[in-house]
């Protein structure tokens, strides 16, 4: 790579690069936003298996990189992780060890993690902000994701203070987009009900939503996520992590979720409600405030347009869509 306006060139390893985020990355570096001084490197789990720390090691060796984003994480819905607590947590804790230590122990100048709202309290007040992380335990529905992604935060603080490094992380709320998981059992809310509304409007059938509706969620699209990962990785200079969402007052319901994709979808059948399937947390609001202290002008796409994009996509490539 040349060198562009005498700045060093950055050599950007994203983990995880083949999934929902790190395809959406990849597409706005693609679409003009990444720079002459960046050359990005978008590897899976194909090429390293970031449990074991050995092949960790080999990857960074390999590629050399002076930046990481580091999305790569076992995930999954809310009856996935009811099932594998376990395996969530000791999954998660050795791919964030084995990254962020070989980063440190490579030179790595700076690394930015992907957390999730679920690593939040169950009790708390709302919105939460960055600094209620830690205030209590995690919905019990996923405590070995929610604990294990909360440990990149205390993990960032302890390269901070013992090594100066600069690892931080970023909160995003319910992403979604193209190249999402449709999975209807294992994937999450917005993608799976995708899914269901193009069976059913395939199959006539009525459209089956699981839970009551009412639990309000804060969706990005995946796009919008991206470009403020790059915000991040060249701007941002706190350990401390930051909320990456929409504002409280774009929260939808997953019912008014399941409306908007039914008309982007142009289904006309019938929606039902599966009480007796679990709802989860009811909300999970945060507060962006952060956010618009350093960026008051960030325009998000708004929910129905992304989920319209989503659903085409979705359509479009239904034979190679994950699911």
């Amino acid at each position: 790579m040349t060198e562009a306006a005498g700045l060093a060139p950055k050599r950007i390893l994203v983990t995880g690069g083949t999934g929902l985020v790190g395809r959406a990355i990849e597409k706005v570096v693609a679409d003009g936003e990444g720079r002459p001084d960046e050359e990005w490197i978008f590897v899976s789990s194909r090429d390293a298996d970031l449990t074991n720390a050995a092949e960790t090691k080999a990857l960074f060796e390999q590629h050399k990189p002076t930046h990481v984003i580091h999305l790569a994480a076992m995930v999954g819905g809310l009856f996935k992780n009811i099932r594998y607590n376990l395996d969530f947590w000791r999954r998660n804790i050795h791919i964030n060890d084995n990254v962020l230590h070989s980063a440190y122990e490579t030179g790595v100048q700076k690394v930015v993690s992907c957390l999730s709202t679920c690593i939040f309290p169950d009790k708390t007040t709302y919105p939460i902000n960055e600094s209620m992380i830690h205030n209590g335990p995690p919905h019990s529905s996923n405590f070995g994701y929610s604990y294990a992604k909360r440990m990149i935060d205390i993990q960032n603080r302890g390269y901070f203070e013992q090594h100066g490094c600069r690892f931080t992380a970023v909160i995003p709320t319910n992403v979604f987009g193209p190249h999402d998981n449709f999975n209807i059992e294992d994937g999450h809310v917005l993608p799976g009900l995708i899914h269901k509304v193009y069976l059913a409007k395939h199959t006539g059938s009525a459209l089956t939503v699981w839970g009551t509706g009412k639990p309000r969620r804060q969706f990005i699209y995946s796009l919008d996520l991206a470009r403020l990962f790059l915000w991040v990785l060249r701007e941002y200079e706190e350990v401390e992590p930051i909320i990456l969402s929409v504002g409280e007052d774009d929260e939808v319901s997953i019912k008014e979720a399941a409306e908007a994709i039914a008309e982007a979808m142009d289904f006309r059948g019938e929606l039902v409600f599966d009480t007796t399937k679990a709802d989860g947390q009811f909300k999970k609001t945060a507060s962006n405030a952060k956010l618009r202290h350093y960026l008051p002008g960030f325009q998000f796409t708004p929910f129905r347009q992304a989920v319209k994009e989503t659903c085409a996509w979705f359509s479009a490539n239904y034979a190679n869509a994950r699911k």
